[in-house]
């Protein structure tokens, strides 16, 4: 009990200092003079602001040090409470939205998937457009590497809710000493590079509305967007081009960019694998898609095609979820291998879901070392990636990942199978989720969105993006024996 209340503590500061996300949106609807969503987002802050410091105020004296356990369950906490205060505007400007649309919204948004339930995004106020796309730019690097940098000020430490929730060599990459530091500069590269797409998106033509909110959204690999069209609305392959810089960079670990901008060298760069092989899987995908798609006839010319070919699976592969086409149209191949590149493409330490492509390399070079023990059952043959020796206990550690990757995802189609939907819409939409990579195939596709499910399959794919972005042992852990034995 006071391991909840500790844990209860620590979130009532959160949702006190998350209550400032809103000032954006407040500020928006000034701007544009529209009163009554204003005063909805006021509300919104107020309600929000007033929960976290009741619950930080109730429990004041279960205050202290954050354990491993304690991590975990904040973690948890958090991810399930912030997208339920964050429904709080979408359901008072939008009345006919249920909770469970607003709570699929809110989750997408903060767990970066950018899936959508809600049509008429052309005409929505702008405010709930910015607090949409907010969302997804808060949730691209975790609201827990934000906690880590403000906590500590607060008289609460942060490194075991950064370990908690941070994936890959992040946990393991000392950038600075002290981890607060770490967290901030972090945050001032990810805030960086967005000022940048902004300007860019900008000077291609975007409003200063779309460009803000597409680079929230480019930047956190969220993929909402402003128009039900997505990025197909600007017809742009300068827009296009563009976006794909900036979904390559997010979808590489933010670890070297920091250390890139420090040294002033593209050395770091170079140093890193995992990046590379993210790059070089990327391009020979999008040549080989485009090839494709020229052969079966569904482009007239190589370059169209090379055009749409890149700038959907990079945004698919990188798990931004951007489209310019419908490419649920496409002979199946595409889209499915595209599918499959969203399960491994992204870096870690970047603001991508899925695998990782650390984890991939991992196993391929484990399945190589098997082939060679097979030869030469004497030999010792240690892993190396980038020149770093791989443990073998993180090969176990891999190992056990993916079998609970795969068996999630397995279990949660068979349950939208159960409810009624069929296999190709079932498969997509949790691959999509559980990846946090946006639309997925059928009727889930590009041209339509999760609007169509029922309110038991919308909650499964809310738990999928959940246990997606929080890389499945944070979330099945506290569901062992272990977890909870003293």
């Amino acid at each position: 009990m006071r391991r909840a209340l500790t844990v209860i503590h620590a979130l009532g500061l959160m949702l006190a200092v998350f209550s400032l996300a809103y000032l954006m949106p407040i500020l928006t609807a000034l701007i544009e003079g529209q009163m009554a969503v204003l005063q909805d987002f006021l509300l919104a802050m107020l309600w929000t602001l007033v929960s976290g410091i009741l619950m930080w105020m109730l429990t004041r004296r279960y205050k202290g040090e954050l354990s491993i356990r304690h991590g975990y369950l904040l973690v948890v906490a958090m991810w399930t409470a912030m997208p339920a205060v964050a429904t709080l505007p979408l359901l008072l400007v939008l009345p006919d939205l249920s909770f469970t649309d607003a709570y699929f919204e809110t989750m997408s948004g903060l767990t970066t998937t950018g899936a959508t339930v809600l049509v008429g995004l052309d005409t929505l106020p702008s405010a709930l457009n910015i607090w949409r796309h907010e969302l997804n730019w808060l949730g691209g690097m975790g609201i827990i590497v934000l906690a880590v940098a403000v906590l500590p000020l607060l008289g609460i430490g942060g490194r075991q809710l950064f370990k908690a929730e941070t994936p890959g060599p992040m946990k393991d990459s000392a950038l600075t000493p002290r981890i607060t530091e770490t967290a901030r500069n972090l945050w001032l590269v990810y805030g960086g590079i967005t000022i940048a797409c902004i300007a860019a998106l900008k000077w291609v033509g975007m409003s200063w509305l779309d460009a803000i909110c597409h680079a929230f959204a480019v930047m956190g690999l969220g993929g909402f967007s402003t128009h039900d069209a997505s990025v197909g609305y600007f017809n742009s392959p300068a827009i296009e081009a563009v976006l794909i810089v900036f979904m390559l960079l997010a979808s590489m670990n933010f670890a070297t960019h920091f250390l890139a901008i420090r040294a002033k060298s593209l050395r770091p760069y170079r140093l890193d694998v995992e990046g590379l092989s993210t790059l070089g899987l990327i391009l020979l995908s999008c040549i080989a898609i485009a090839g494709f798609l020229w052969w079966q006839g569904v482009y007239p010319g190589f370059l169209t095609a090379l055009r749409h070919a890149s700038f959907n699976l990079v945004s698919l592969a990188t798990d931004c979820g951007f489209a310019s086409v419908d490419f649920n149209q496409w002979p199946i191949f595409a889209p499915l291998w595209m599918l499959f590149l969203s399960c491994i493409a992204a870096s870690s330490g970047s603001t991508g879901g899925g695998i990782k492509m650390v984890r991939t390399l991992v196993l391929v070079k484990q399945a190589g070392r098997e082939f060679v023990k097979l030869l030469h059952p004497a030999a010792i043959n240690q892993m190396k990636i980038g020149g770093h020796v791989i443990p073998n206990t993180v090969v176990f550690s891999v190992l056990g990942f993916i079998f609970l990757y795969f068996m999630s995802v397995a279990t949660l189609t068979f349950t939208l199978l159960i409810s009624g939907l069929d296999f190709i819409s079932a498969f997509s939409a949790i691959i999509a989720c559980i990846n946090n990579a946006g639309p997925g195939l059928g009727v889930v596709g590009p041209a339509s969105n999760f609007g169509v499910l029922s309110d038991f399959q919308t909650w499964t794919c809310t738990i999928a993006m959940l246990i997606g972005r929080l890389e499945i042992f944070t979330v099945l852990i506290l569901f062992t024996p272990q977890f909870w034995r003293r």
